[in-house]
């Protein structure tokens, strides 16, 4: 029988994301959105570091659901030319500064936060650009955390936006070794080398036995 991680997220195309990302373990394992996510009030996300995050929301989360295993995570972009910055604030990386030209009022989060991060990294020569995506996931079940996982992909910021796919600074997010960014690969690529991906196969290891494991059980 899969095992089965109730995601805390009301965003149904999360759990598509995660079913690609398992990868190898992905007839083992069902994602799930944890129910009644929109009558629950979400914990505050204001810790200095994505594990802090992550585990919050995975203990809060799981209180809500008894004897289920609760998986939440936390990620955002961090840039060595801006000391770490978005980092934890990612998402609200703009809002935070109260960056809102007339130009992009009517605009996205993700665009003003695109062109808050181009606006502060004005000037700054291109092989000074070097950043990463990091990720941390969380499971809890009964409100005590069982496991923890991170992941990392490396990258540079561009000068302007390429591609149309993806979410949050893909746009911006270069990969060097690919020559594109993380809005020009496809969904199965991007899970196979993103942060995301790595922090969940890691996460994934830790929660399903080996067969060899399994066998000596």
């Amino acid at each position: 029988m899969p095992l089965t991680l109730h995601v805390a997220t009301t965003n149904p195309g999360k759990l598509r994301d995660f079913a690609v990302a398992a990868g190898p373990h992905g007839g083992e394992v069902e994602f799930v959105r944890l129910p009644g996510m929109e009558r629950i009030e979400p914990p505050p996300e204001n810790a200095a570091t994505f594990e802090e995050n992550a585990r919050s929301k995975a203990v809060e989360y799981s209180r809500h659901a008894p004897g289920c295993i609760v998986l939440a995570d936390d990620s955002g972009l961090e840039v060595d030319a801006l000391h770490g910055a978005p980092g934890v604030r990612s998402a609200r990386y703009a809002a935070d500064a109260g960056f809102a030209p007339e130009s992009l009022r009517a605009s996205t989060d993700d665009a003003r936060n695109n062109a808050f991060l181009l606006e502060n990294l004005r000037g700054v020569a291109k092989d000074l650009r070097s950043a990463r995506y990091r990720c941390v996931l969380a499971t809890a079940r009964d409100g005590e955390c069982i496991s923890v996982a991170h992941g990392t992909v490396e990258g540079t910021i561009l000068e302007a936006p390429r591609g149309c796919g993806g979410f949050g600074y893909d746009p911006l997010f270069y990969l060097p070794e690919f020559d594109r960014t993380m809005a020009e690969i496809s969904l199965e690529q991007k899970y196979t080398i993103s942060h995301r991906g790595h922090a969940l196969r890691r996460l994934l290891m830790q929660l399903i036995p080996s067969p060899q494991e399994a066998s000596n059980l």
